[in-house]
């Protein structure tokens, strides 16, 4: 599915923009940003233009906890 970081590596994972994470779960970047605001998915503000980025565990986390209420 995504690719895991790798916790003996010195680099810390990267952090997704709104449109990387728009692309992996095939939805509109508004309706990440709405969710993030909703607290439905898990976001990090950053910057004086308080972007948000997102963590790949807290995506990954948020897939597996759609599929587990949906079935």
């Amino acid at each position: 599915m995504l690719r895991k970081y790798n916790k003996e590596e010195s680099t810390p994972p990267a952090m997704l923009t709104v449109s990387e994470v728009a692309k992996l779960l095939h939805v509109h970047p508004n309706t990440i940003r709405l969710w993030s605001k909703l607290g439905v998915i898990k976001s990090y503000r950053i910057g004086q233009r308080r972007d948000y980025r997102f963590n790949l565990d807290d995506v990954e986390t948020f897939l597996l906890k759609d599929n587990n209420t949906t079935t």
